[in-house]
Formats: structure tokens, C-alpha cells, sequence
């Protein structure tokens, strides 16, 4: 390759990487569940290729942002350094156009496709992750991720909506679910990355009350997270087998949270936050079967 084919290279993968495609694929997965569970069934192919493509959009336009503004905090953390506006193949302002950008279009393909609410709802998701989330809370509370976590709750209403065109109560459901799914997870990521959340001033869980309270913290919301779900099946919007999916997904969930609180130090939280990412993703398959049958 020449130095110019190999720059293009390098500013087209860089782009991509601004999106942060491994958290869109949960994402709009998510949305899927919402419009399985709406549908009571398989929704159809062309309302589905425009919700989640305009879901992915949205959620790649609102991570783009998320580059553009944490980009002094990126350039401090080994984790992030190798990001594309750090790392210079996708100058700062040019990510802040190609975010904003990806939320119009999402906004007007949902808003004249599908239908108003669900444009709404996820340009909502877009403005609270990055207005309240990372401009209001990362950087002053370590219950930031707790509220914040609001973000990336919202896809599965957005799928509930595209099919009724209505909130409902499964929808708020969806929303807890992902809400109360939140703060478990990411705390295992910060054990993880304690140090370079301190080294980068970011008030993190683990940083500011310490590894055995994030521990804790983690196993409660856990058990939170177990009663949320098996409260969703007295609403009969999902039937049994979403019940015993849920219910021992939920428990693995509990006894591995439970084993982080009891070993010493941090040696289970990298199988814990792998867990809870198989977790959500195993759940909303679990709705999907459930749907179906």
C-alpha cells in the first residue's frame, strides 16, 4: 500500500471505531427484544432494518461524541489511548460533525419511517448520554454510571414503540432492566481499571469508596436485578420461559457477584464483566424465544 492508501486506511477504520460497534451490536440487540415482545412474534423485515439502523446510528453518533468530548480523559487512560481522536486519525472536530450528523439522519429515518416517539426516544438517549452522562455527571459523581446508565436503557423502549406506536408497562420493564443492569457491569470494569480512572480524575465507584464497597455494591444490584426480572412475568407479557431464563441467568449472575464479594482483591472481576455482558445478551435472546413460542 502507498502512504496515501495506508492514511485513508487509518481515518476510514477510524471512523468506525468512533461508533464503538461491539456496544451497538448489545444495543439495538436490545431493541430487537423490545419488538419480538411487542410483536409477540418476529416483527416484520423492513421495520426492523430501520429501527436498528437507525439505532445504530444514533448509538454511533452519540459514541462519536462521547470521543469528541472525553478526549483529555481518553488521552490519560492506557485503556482509551489508542482511540482515533486521540491517536490523531480523526481530527476532534470532524467527530464532533460526523456524531451529530449520524443523530439527524437516525432522527429523521425513525421520525419518517417508523414513527415520532421512537425518533424522539432515541434522540433523548443520544442528549442524556451525552449532556447529563458524560458532560454533568462523569467527571463529578461516582453515581454517574448509576443515573447515566438511563442512556443506553432506552433502546428496548424504542423497539416497543416502533411496533405500537404507545409506551407501555413492558417497556418500562425493558428500560429497568437494562437500567438496574448498568452499574453491576461497569463496576466490574472500574475494578478493573481503578487506577487509570484515578490516574485520570474520573470519580469512578472504585476510586472514591474503594474495591470492598464497589464489591458490594455489585452484589446488591445484582439481587435487585434477579427480583426485577421474575416481577416482569406477573405482568404476562413474557411467559415460562422467559421465567426459569431469567430466573437462572439471574441466579448465575447473584453467585458470581457473590463470589467477587468474598475472594480478596479483584482476581474475579474480569469474568464478572464478561458474565454480565453474556448476561444481557442471553436475556433479551430469552425474551426473543419467549415471544415467539
Amino acid at each position: 500500500m502507498t502512504t496515501a492508501t495506508l492514511s485513508k486506511h487509518s481515518v476510514f477504520w477510524g471512523y468506525i471505531a468512533l461508533t464503538k460497534p461491539r456496544i451497538i451490536v448489545l444495543l439495538v440487540f436490545t431493541a430487537l427484544g423490545g419488538m419480538f415482545l411487542a410483536t409477540k412474534g418476529a416483527p416484520g423485515l423492513q421495520l426492523t432494518a430501520l429501527v436498528l439502523g437507525g439505532g445504530a446510528m444514533a448509538a454511533g453518533g452519540a459514541n462519536a461524541l462521547n470521543h469528541y468530548l472525553d478526549r483529555d480523559i481518553d488521552e490519560r487512560m492506557r485503556r482509551t489511548q489508542n482511540r482515533p481522536v486521540v491517536m490523531g486519525s480523526v481530527q476532534p472536530n470532524h467527530a464532533l460533525i460526523f456524531g451529530i450528523v449520524l443523530n439527524m439522519v437516525a432522527f429523521a429515518v425513525l421520525s419518517s419511517m417508523v414513527n415520532v416517539l421512537s425518533a424522539v426516544l432515541t434522540l433523548s438517549a443520544t442528549l442524556f448520554y451525552i449532556f447529563v452522562y458524560t458532560k454533568g455527571l462523569k467527571r463529578t459523581t461516582p453515581h454517574n454510571i448509576v443515573i447515566g446508565g438511563a442512556a443506553g436503557a432506552i433502546p428496548p423502549m424504542v423497539g416497543w414503540v416502533a411496533v405500537t406506536g404507545e409506551m407501555g408497562l413492558p417497556a418500562l420493564y425493558l428500560f429497568a432492566i437494562v437500567f438496574f443492569w448498568t452499574p453491576p457491569h461497569f463496576w466490574a470494569l472500574a475494578l478493573i481499571l481503578k487506577d487509570d480512572y484515578h490516574s485520570a480524575g474520573v470519580p469512578m465507584l472504585p476510586v472514591v469508596a474503594g474495591v470492598e464497597q464497589t464489591k458490594r455494591s455489585i452484589f446488591l444490584y445484582s439481587l435487585l436485578l434477579l427480583a426485577l426480572t421474575l416481577m416482569f412475568f406477573t405482568t404476562r407479557a413474557v411467559g415460562w420461559t422467559y421465567f426459569g431464563g431469567a430466573a437462572a441467568l439471574g441466579l448465575a449472575f447473584v453467585y458470581f457477584s457473590w463470589r467477587l464479594m468474598r475472594r480478596p482483591g479483584i482476581e474475579s472481576a474480569k469474568f464478572t464483566y464478561l458474565f454480565s455482558l453474556a448476561y444481557l445478551g442471553a436475556l433479551f435472546l430469552v425474551i426473543i424465544v419467549d415471544s415467539v413460542i
